[in-house]
């Protein structure tokens, strides 16, 4: 019997509930969030049991944790589920900024408890078998990888408020991405943006629209596209390319692109319209793989040292975004 937490309740909360309600191995779900109404709905929606605080939810006999609350709470909520001994799911990033999540992560690993971090991206069965082929050699040696992630709308500007901005909220699936698929490590980021949307962007300081280049330690390059405003749908591409072949990743039928080429219809498809229906398989993998570490797996998605460098990526392309220079990753670990 396998039961299980989970704190947050908002968009992805109440989604990952949806999907931790369907899956095989999970026996019940406790649910909890700062706002009862809230709670209330979801318990409902789903059939779920749900508490009225974070420490009722933590000691009501689960077996593992999912943290799917607002990004400043995701380090002391894992790490009272840690404590607990509960193995722990958490959305990413670990912390607000990478010193933190440098903290968290030697506490976790003190603990020794297994932590997840929610990078769905690795979990897509087109994404997963770029990385497969890159890891038999099949593309040579690799000099390019792009990843692009692009916003049908942006979220609500009271997230934003709180995100940490677009390189620690939405580029840092591509860091994994890039970082994950290339084996390497990041040296140095060079990263731009603008911000043509709503003021409110600006205040924050804050862009709407990014582009970053990665170098890495062992000579790739990752360019990496985000934007919050794309209105034929979710963009969400991975190209591969090395000396020998090149392979890519979301290029299916639903890739939100209108082709001007009058002589090819491709795509054909209803485009993506939002990273819910686009990574749905990826997600309910992924869950699946944390309840097999609830059951004492060791964690396949990733892990907190993972999630502990994408953070300096992010961090030096915050960095490089304010100077308008490039950053080596060994000035912000300083």
């Amino acid at each position: 019997m396998t039961t299980l937490g989970v704190i947050g309740l908002g968009r992805i909360g109440a989604f990952h509930t949806d999907t931790l309600s369907q899956l095989d191995g999970v026996d019940g779900l406790v649910v909890t969030d700062e706002r009862p109404d809230v709670v209330a709905q979801v318990a409902t929606k789903y059939g779920v049991r749900s508490v009225d605080s974070v420490d009722a939810l933590l000691s009501s006999g689960i077996d593992g944790v999912v943290v799917a609350a607002a990004t400043p709470a995701h380090a002391e909520l894992t790490l009272a589920a840690v404590e607990r001994g509960l193995p722990t799911f958490c959305e990413k990033p670990v912390a607000s900024t990478a010193a933190e999540s440098a903290r968290v992560a030697e506490a976790i690993m003190r603990a020794g408890v297994p932590v997840q971090i929610g990078y769905q991206r690795r979990f897509d069965t087109a994404f997963a078998a770029a990385k497969a082929a890159v890891d038999r050699g099949a593309l040579g040696t690799l000099h390019t990888v792009r990843s692009t992630t692009m916003d049908p709308a942006p979220p609500p500007m009271e997230y934003i408020a709180g995100s940490g901005g677009i390189f620690r909220d939405c580029a840092v699936h591509d860091f994994d991405t890039v970082r994950w698929i290339t084996g390497q490590e990041a040296v140095e980021v060079y990263a731009t943006g603008t911000a043509q949307g709503d003021p409110l962007f600006a205040e924050y300081g804050d862009v709407d629209t990014a582009a970053v280049v990665v170098r890495f330690d062992g000579g790739a390059l990752g360019v990496i596209s985000n934007a919050r405003y794309n209105g034929r749908g979710y963009d969400c591409r991975l190209e591969v390319h090395g000396f020998n072949d090149t392979v890519v990743a979301g290029w299916d039928q639903g890739v939100p692109v209108r082709n001007a080429d009058p002589h090819n219809d491709f795509p054909t498809g209803q485009p993506h319209h939002f990273f819910m229906d686009r990574f749905t398989e990826a997600f309910r993998t992924e869950l699946s793989g944390f309840v097999d570490v609830v059951k004492g797996a060791p964690v396949r998605g990733a892990t907190v040292a993972d999630a502990v460098e994408v953070a300096w990526i992010a961090e030096a392309a915050t960095e490089s975004l304010r100077r308008g220079a490039p950053v080596r990753i060994e000035e912000v670990r300083q």
